[in-house]
């Protein structure tokens, strides 16, 4: 078990990606603290999960509740050795109808709630002494601008470059800061995307979802899973010497 005797928090873990990152580092022995908004979803993870799980309730647009979401899981596992930071949003819109809100919204939760969990957990890592690892959820969206998807695209830019000044600063307290990106990932999320598609682009429900997995050169979209041996990989010793990098896990959709 590579992550034995290891503690992670991930953000919005009470589903989908974060959960089955949650579900992949049980199995290699770390205890997990699930952090998410909803924290009725969360409680009924981590109880799912069995012991090795605790859960915490945690908005990370809010610095209050960030501070008071990693003393909690802190307190409840004893340290922090590892970081996911999943949590994100999406909307989709052309550029002439972009609200100042979505904006707002997706910058808060995407790139300064990336930002100050990452400051939290360094934090204590820093005082620990020991080092750890930070893992950003970036996306192939923040390799490119897509012209309905700009302010996504933007915020998942800023999560890449984030993870390389943060990469940089953070070494040499022995703080490994790298980041994966993701192509399109199937899931309930997916949804809520394909409907933003049906509207701007005129296509039947289902179309765009069909038409993007067609278009991926593995033959299908990735799912949850397909993420987790990177996510382990990057938490674990054997990742020691890889700093400041965002690898991409998306079935050939981007060449870095």
């Amino acid at each position: 078990m590579r992550l034995k005797g290891k503690s992670a928090l991930i953000t919005g873990a009470a589903r989908g990606i974060g959960l089955e990152f949650a579900r992949a580092y049980i199995a290699e022995g770390a205890t997990v603290a699930l952090a998410d908004i909803n924290a009725e979803a969360v409680a009924k993870a981590a109880a799912a999960l069995g012991p090795q799980a605790v859960a915490v309730q945690m908005d990370i647009t809010r610095q209050d509740s960030i501070d008071a979401g990693f003393a909690d899981a802190i307190a409840k596992m004893g340290k922090l050795d590892i970081l996911v930071n999943n949590a994100a949003l999406f909307t989709a819109a052309p550029i002439a109808e972009i609200t100042r809100a979505d904006y707002d919204k997706l910058f808060a939760v995407n790139v300064a709630g990336t930002l100050f969990c990452m400051q939290a957990a360094a934090n204590h890592m820093i005082a620990r002494g020991q080092g750890g690892k930070i893992i950003n959820m970036a996306s192939q969206a923040g390799r490119r601008g897509e012209g309905l998807v700009a302010v996504y695209c933007a915020t998942k830019a800023a999560v890449i470059s984030l993870t390389q000044s943060a990469g940089l600063g953070l070494i040499q307290h022995g703080i490994n800061v790298n980041a994966i990106a993701p192509g399109v990932v199937d899931g309930e999320h997916w949804d809520g995307v394909d409907a933003f598609f049906a509207k701007y682009e005129g296509k039947a429900p289902g179309q765009k979802k069909r038409e993007v997995g067609n278009a991926v050169p593995f033959g299908r979209m990735g799912t949850a899973a397909d993420l987790t041996g990177m996510a382990v990989f990057l938490a674990t010793p054997e990742a020691e010497y890889i700093v400041a990098q965002c690898f991409g896990v998306d079935g050939g959709n981007w060449m870095a």
